[in-house]
């Protein structure tokens, strides 16, 4: 492991009982650089979301390494891990799903700190984690006004940033975010993705992106790996990925994204079905030179 590597996932594999036993996650083995957003792409069941949560060790996986910052995950005990979690927090799909909505939004945000920091307990805590909330909100572009409002009381995009104030609350080096924009409408969607950009330059963040929407994606990602039944089926710069994809499970994956400009879907389209013609024609020669 280099010094830019953040995280390296080896071998790893995830089993379920069953007759047969349902394996979700099949020998994965990936590097996150530090300060890159690395991008994790597939379609709903393909194993993404098992694999993040065995990356943060909310599952046991039934082989394989993880390794954080050149420490092996998997052998740690629960006290052990503990300070090793504060430096990886996550941000859901659904934000309010993950908000108490009893909470007001002070709490949500400082939760965090009540949990790690010493200094986050008592009353002088108290004042001490509800300024520091009304500073992580003003770094998301919310006003510190609304700390005693209720997650209710806020739409989505708002609900999301609130989510994303919380998971910088420890600061963190490594960001998984799940499906963050998917629960949004598009001009909401790009202003979250520019949020998140603004945060990394700022911050040195690293995030690990988990998403169904290619045209999400390319519009963040340094690399991306493609997923399919458990299995990394493509990965690569995702510049070369989007242009020249080599797997053809990607190739539908890229046919499935809309494209705004009709002539230059048309083009896609041509290019990619001369791919497809140029594929069988090597396949029908190779079996022609074997006969």
């Amino acid at each position: 492991m280099t010094t830019s590597e953040l995280l390296e996932i080896s071998g790893l594999r995830k089993e379920f009982p069953g007759r047969p036993p349902s394996v979700a996650v099949d020998d994965v083995s990936l590097t996150v650089r530090e300060g890159e957003t690395f991008a994790l792409v597939g379609e709903s069941g393909c194993g993404k979301t098992t694999l993040t949560r065995l990356l943060l060790r909310l599952l046991e996986p039934t082989a394989g390494s993880v390794r954080f910052d050149g420490t092996e995950l998997l052998s740690l005990t629960g006290a052990e891990l503990r300070p090793l979690r504060r430096q990886m927090q996550v941000v859901l799909q659904d934000p309010y799903s993950s908000m108490n909505p009893r909470m007001r939004i002070a709490d949500i945000v400082g939760e965090p700190l009540v949990t790690h920091e010493e200094w986050a307990r008592g009353r002088r805590g108290r004042a001490a984690v509800r300024e520091r909330a009304g500073e992580l909100l003003d770094s998301v572009g919310l006003d510190a006004g609304i700390l005693d409002r209720y997650p209710h009381e806020f739409s989505g995009g708002q609900r999301q940033r609130i989510s994303i104030a919380r998971a910088l609350a420890l600061e963190p080096r490594l960001v998984v975010l799940d499906e963050p924009t998917s629960a949004l409408d598009v001009s909401v969607q790009a202003r979250v993705l520019d949020l998140l950009a603004e945060l990394q330059q700022r911050l040195g963040l690293t995030y690990f992106f988990i998403s169904h929407n290619l045209a999400v994606v390319g519009q963040i990602a340094d690399r991306v790996a493609v997923m399919r039944r458990g299995r990394i089926v493509e990965s690569g710069e995702a510049r070369q990925v989007f242009t020249e994809p080599q797997d053809a499970y990607t190739r539908r994956l890229l046919d499935a994204v809309p494209v705004p400009d009709p002539s230059r879907g048309r083009r896609v389209r041509a290019a990619q079905d001369d791919t497809a013609q140029d594929d069988t024609t090597r396949g029908n020669t190779a079996r022609d030179d074997a006969a």
